[in-house]
């Protein structure tokens, strides 16, 4: 079943407000079987409501409208609606009731203004709105359902939870469809598509691939459709696992989770600390790391060496080496990592010195050259990135390249401890 979500609402268009109803509602759709072809946003206009709606029932059986419902005159989602559908306007007792419950519960007088509420097109068959006092609406015509939702988020997500879908279930005969997203760092979109061609191409026509890149990851997205769920789900885990044998080396995890949540895993399976010396990132690794609830018991805490009188003084990086091969350079990266370890009492130390941007740069350093160092109980390594120029998106990619450096070292010392679960 093709569905399509129309959000009403000026605020919407101005960008007051951002559109959070439409994306929580297509995932509950999805879950559901039903297959979310557009989303639109449109004004409070009678004519554009209508406009929206009749194209709508072109490509779509389900049309889920949200706002307009409220009490005032710029409300006029349900008057539309009642045009649209040659109905009449009648007053439901019901409601009525369930808005006289609201008030007295808030210990509110009723106003003829809230009395409106119970007033609703006679074409609909109304549905109970536990927290609110706008009805749902469902309209069904020429095998279409059209459902009307308050546009209070969670007014509307208790009707299309508790109300709405058990109707569509019952309504129309629904697919499975079911997504799985793999999380792949250290490696371009493009670069990625190459290694996985093979792959991609023999996956059935019922399984979609699709890249949802973002600065430093490339998410995987599986979108399956089937009949059988259980079928469903086993067919997709096993194109994952062959997935898992051609790049396993970049998958660090599925659905979504962090990087910085799967390393705060795997030190504490471990049992592993971890400390930072943050030149170029100033503090971000350390942000990301202290962002995943519980990492008091494996970070130990980071060093913000933005100065090289920091790094000389905090870190024990030598003066020397600094005049002569500068901060951005493997010597000093390695001594930072190794005067962070030291300092803060850690197993490990992710250590970062960089030109992040826009300025900066030189010929044989230009912006986006960034080292990162990781300090372990047996040594060092380093490596040498070259980033871009957007400053942003270099302080990011930097601190997912230092996570992911950690991440493969724990793997390598621990593999059965560090497993991916699917």
């Amino acid at each position: 079943m093709k569905a399509e979500i129309i959000s009403i609402g000026d605020e919407l268009l101005i960008g007051q407000v951002v559109n959070t109803n439409a994306s929580w509602m297509a995932v509950e759709l999805n879950k559901s079987g039903i297959h979310v072809v557009k989303i639109t946003a449109i004004s409070d206009l009678g004519n554009d409501i209508k406009d929206a709606i009749a194209n709508a029932e072109k490509n779509s059986d389900i049309i889920l409208l949200t706002g307009g419902l409220g009490p005032t005159k710029d409300d006029i989602t349900k008057h539309v609606l009642a045009d649209y559908y040659n109905s009449k306007m009648v007053f439901h007792e019901p409601t009525y009731k369930q808005v006289k419950s609201i008030f007295a519960l808030r210990k509110f007088k009723v106003t003829d203004v809230n009395k409106k509420q119970a007033e609703i097109p006679e074409a609909c068959i109304p549905l109970t709105n536990q927290h609110g006092t706008a009805p749902g609406m469902w309209f069904e015509m020429n095998g279409k359902v059209l459902v009307s939702l308050p546009g209070v988020p969670f007014e509307m997500k208790s009707l299309l939870k508790d109300e709405v879908i058990p109707r569509l279930q019952k309504t129309f005969k629904l697919k499975h469809i079911y997504h799985k997203t793999i999380m792949t760092t250290g490696i371009g979109e493009s670069m990625l598509a190459e290694k996985v061609e093979d792959w991609e191409n023999n996956l059935p026509k019922n399984i979609k691939l699709a890249y949802l890149p973002q600065p430093g990851i490339v998410r995987l997205r599986l979108s399956a459709v089937g009949n059988n769920k259980t079928e469903l789900e086993d067919e997709v885990k096993k194109h994952c696992n062959k997935l898992n044998n051609i790049i396993a080396d970049i998958i660090f995890g599925y659905d979504d989770i962090s990087l910085e949540e799967v390393v705060g895993k795997q030190l504490m399976l471990a049992n592993r600390t971890l400390s930072t010396a943050e030149s170029c990132t100033g503090g971000y690794i350390a942000h990301l790391i202290t962002s995943i609830s519980g990492s008091s018991s494996y970070f130990k805490g980071a060093v913000v060496s933005y100065s090289n009188s920091v790094k000389e003084n905090q870190l024990g990086v030598n003066s020397k080496i600094l005049e002569k091969d500068g901060a951005v350079s493997r010597e000093v990266i390695e001594q930072m990592a190794l005067g962070g370890k030291k300092q803060l009492n850690a197993d490990y130390c992710l250590a970062t010195s960089g030109i992040a941007g826009p300025d900066g740069g030189t010929k044989d350093k230009p912006v986006g050259t960034i080292w990162i160092a990781l300090a372990t109980p047996s040594g060092v390594q380093s490596k040498l990135f070259h980033f871009g120029e957007h400053r942003g998106r270099n302080i990011r990619k930097a601190a997912l390249a230092a996570l992911n450096m950690l991440r493969t070292e724990l793997v390598r010392i621990t593999p059965t401890k560090n497993k991916k679960n699917y």
